[in-house]
């Protein structure tokens, strides 16, 4: 079939010369590795993912790639964008995610609910997308390690496609491909039954089952069990254990637990489609209010610059250890006494504990007190101090019992540890400060507590973070009115973190729009840049909240101020496709011809990214669709580069010169239509009068090109409207030469016999 016929402008085989030479290995598994490579023209990061043909087969990268060249042009917000395949290093080129895989962060990191909650929804809105497909696009490799995220920890699915069940294919086939991968505490029991009827929807639905209890428990499913134990386990109808999500949890996850249960239902017919599932984890999310995008600050880890606040590092989760894990060790009692709170059982513990357990210290310089506050009971909390718990002691971490209730939000063991002297204003080793943690988890009733004992207000963490940023960030507005009324007009005008954002950058890029009113109504300035250089308004513009861009606009705030790369927030929203941000934008003044430090305008990004509305605006109001921008490239070479077949149709509409040259080898963008083998692009530019025997600083035509990337539409094309087959490159090569060396066949044939339409 013709590569043009097969994925018509979305796919393009990539060349080992077309990345930067620096390759960053970024994972390995046991058929291939992962690497970080970044496009020399795009000048962005993809990953490259390899095949090893040893173990993979001779066969399999080539099944693989001709699938990708199919699938390449699905494009959804949760899935993960393909860009084509580098024959040459037998891989495939995909988006690359900056936090990898969901599978790493659960064991790193420890998520709040919130987050748990957007996850599980972004995850049911990718396969429901993929499922929605004529026929269904089934996964049937869907995991967490398939589950990447994104600057902003967003959901992108990835290998979907990669795993199909043939015509003939029989199931010990299917079971081999799948526990090859360590697909087996994800494989349905109807798989390994007797059950001949070939995988459905349901299959992946179960999938989807199991990857939301690893989300809510943050565990391992079937951990330690052997894969015939898991395959009996499961086809006798066991699933992982619900014990273990966590008691203290909010109602809606209860709903959760329900719907998670059905997905993993023995009977397939039995589990809810993803249509369903989508609806229902969307209105629990509307429940929670998850907050939007974001970029977040908390440095938990020395070799991640930032974190998010509503994630906490593994390092500052205080566990009471499991029954199992205190047997041994335990001469004089040491561990008896933890078990006794992990097993809740208080009334023994109480009667059991001695004034000497409560100088006893644990690994990571934990005590008992830690440990009893973690446990949730008051009474023996009120216990533990009556024996001469030292109320402010610390972890190694510098954990305070007091910081532990308040991330548990156990209400009224922080009031009894302030009764007893708890110290308010004592941070941990980054200085995060109790009222810090209660500032992220929105809890207004711990912060009215915290300020009436003496918590600072603001005070700063290690990054210069205050409560307050981190209110305005996840979106708390009580808890920001709350600081507000503590705080100085210094205070809450314009401090700054470590990178330079005051709260009104964060309330503008979650979108949080009644805490920009109300930062906005003290004073704070709209104009004030980061670091970077960046305003609230380059956020607000970025992320598409429409609403706040609007207000900040009512302040006559400056549209055209560039960031440290030169982009001023209509080049972010043009990027992004944020259509009515655009207008609003040049509405109010903003130039549609500035230019980024690389020489983009508005226009070459809305072309780069394919979106044709945007496009059609910045025209209408001034945008140029001739600019030249790095390298001598029209916003029509970027389209076409792009296979972007719509903004091309529309660039042309608008006068685009067609036959306008880049600067370093004099290609057109017909030239570059023919390279990236997008047959619409050519015809698009075919009827606007293209010149088709326009020849680049090599000489060569865009004949030679085609013949050379074997596309024959592309081919039949140039033909019929004139191409000439006897002109020669700078290396005395026709296109018959070039198709010949390159083994095109069918265009060897077309070539020397003639076309006629």
């Amino acid at each position: 079939m013709d590569c043009c016929d097969r994925s018509p402008g979305q796919f393009r085989d990539f060349k080992k010369d077309d990345f930067e030479a620096d390759w960053i290995k970024v994972a390995e598994g046991k058929f291939g590795q992962v690497y970080k490579v970044k496009v020399k023209l795009w000048r962005e990061k993809c990953a490259l993912k390899t095949f090893d043909a040893t173990l993979c087969g001779n066969n399999f990268y080539r099944k693989i790639s001709d699938e990708v060249s199919n699938i390449a042009k699905l494009k959804f917000k949760y899935i993960m964008s393909i860009y084509g395949v580098c024959s040459e290093a037998n891989a495939v080129v995909m988006e690359y995610m900056t936090n990898g895989s969901l599978n790493n962060l659960l064991a790193s990191h420890n998520f709040m609910w919130k987050k748990k909650f957007q996850m599980i929804h972004e995850i049911s809105m990718g396969m429901n997308f993929l499922h929605s497909m004529k026929p269904p696009l089934l996964h049937l490799n869907l995991k967490t390690s398939n589950i990447l995220l994104d600057d902003h920890l967003h959901v992108k699915i990835s290998d979907y496609g990669i795993i199909q069940w043939e015509d003939g294919m029989s199931k010990t086939v299917l079971m081999e491909r799948l526990t090859a991968r360590g697909n087996i505490n994800y494989i349905p029991p109807e798989v390994f039954t007797q059950c001949s009827d070939s995988p459905g929807t349901a299959f992946d639905v179960y999938s989807f089952g199991i990857v939301m209890w690893e989300i809510l428990t943050q565990q391992k499913p079937y951990a330690g069990c052997v894969m015939t134990k898991v395959l009996l386990q499961v086809s006798k109808g066991k699933r992982p254990c619900l014990e273990i999500i966590p008691e203290k949890r909010p109602q809606e996850c209860d709903e959760l637990i329900t719907i998670m249960k059905q997905c993993w239902d023995k009977k397939p017919q039995m589990r809810p489609p993803f249509s369903d599932i989508v609806r229902k984890t969307e209105t629990l999310n509307d429940v929670l209010k998850i907050p939007g995008q974001i970029t977040c600050q908390r440095n938990c880890d020395t070799e991640q610059r930032s974190t998010y606040p509503w994630m906490l590092s593994p390092v500052h989760k205080i566990t009471l250890p499991k029954s199992s894990e205190t047997s041994s060790d335990d001469q004089h009692g040491k561990y008896g006494i933890i078990a006794m709170l992990s097993k809740k059982d208080f009334s023994s513990f109480r009667q059991s504990v001695k004034r000497e357990d409560v100088q006893t210290q644990y690994s990571g310089r934990k005590s008992l007190l830690h440990f009893t506050v973690a446990s949730g009971d008051a009474e023996s909390v009120k216990h533990v101090l009556s024996l001469g718990a030292e109320v402010n002691c610390t972890t190694a971490r510098g954990y305070t019992p007091l910081i532990i209730a308040v991330l548990q939000r156990f209400s009224d063991i922080i009031s009894l540890l302030l009764e007893h002297g708890a110290d308010a204003t004592q941070g941990d080793e980054d200085q995060w400060t109790p009222l810090h943690f209660a500032a992220q988890n929105g809890d207004d009733r711990t912060i009215r507590l915290l300020l009436e004992k003496g918590a600072e207000a603001d005070a700063q963490e290690k990054a210069g973070w205050m409560p307050l940023h981190l209110a305005c960030q996840n979106g708390h507005e009580t808890v920001v009115r709350l600081l507000l009324s503590r705080l100085s007009e210094d205070a809450t005008v314009a401090p700054e973190e470590d990178e330079g954002r005051t709260p009104l950058h964060l309330a503008c890029s979650y979108g949080h729009l009644n805490i920009v009113k109300l930062l906005l109504g003290r004073g704070a300035d709209p104009d004030a840049t980061d670091y970077f250089f960046s305003t609230a308004l380059h956020l607000a513009a970025e992320q598409g909240h429409n609403r706040v861009v609007r207000l900040l606009l009512t302040k006559e705030v400056k549209t055209d101020i560039s960031n440290i790369r030169g982009y001023t927030p209509l080049h972010l929203a043009a990027l992004k496709g944020h259509a009515g941000i655009c207008r609003q934008l040049l509405a109010n003044g903003a130039n549609p011809n500035s230019k980024t430090d690389q020489g983009w305008t508005p226009m070459h990004l809305a072309a780069l990214r394919g979106h044709d509305s945007v496009v059609v605006s910045l025209e209408s109001t001034g945008g140029s669709v001739n600019v030249k921008g790095q390298n001598g490239w029209t916003p029509l070479h970027l389209a076409c580069h792009q296979s972007e077949s719509e903004v091309v149709a529309k660039l042309l509409a608008a006068k685009a010169d067609p036959n306008i040259k880049e600067d370093s080898e004099g290609w057109t963008p017909l030239h570059v239509a023919c390279t990236s083998v997008s047959f619409p692009c050519v015809l698009h530019l075919i009827s606007h009068q293209a010149d088709v025997n326009v020849v680049n600083s090599g000489n060569a035509t865009p004949l030679h090109l085609a013949a050379q990337h074997g596309c024959v539409s592309i081919v039949k094309g140039l033909l019929m409207n004139g191409a000439d087959r006897t002109l020669k490159d700078s290396s005395g090569s026709t296109a018959l030469n070039i198709a010949q060396r390159s083994e095109k066949w069918e265009i060897v044939e077309l070539l020397e016999n003639g076309y006629e339409a």
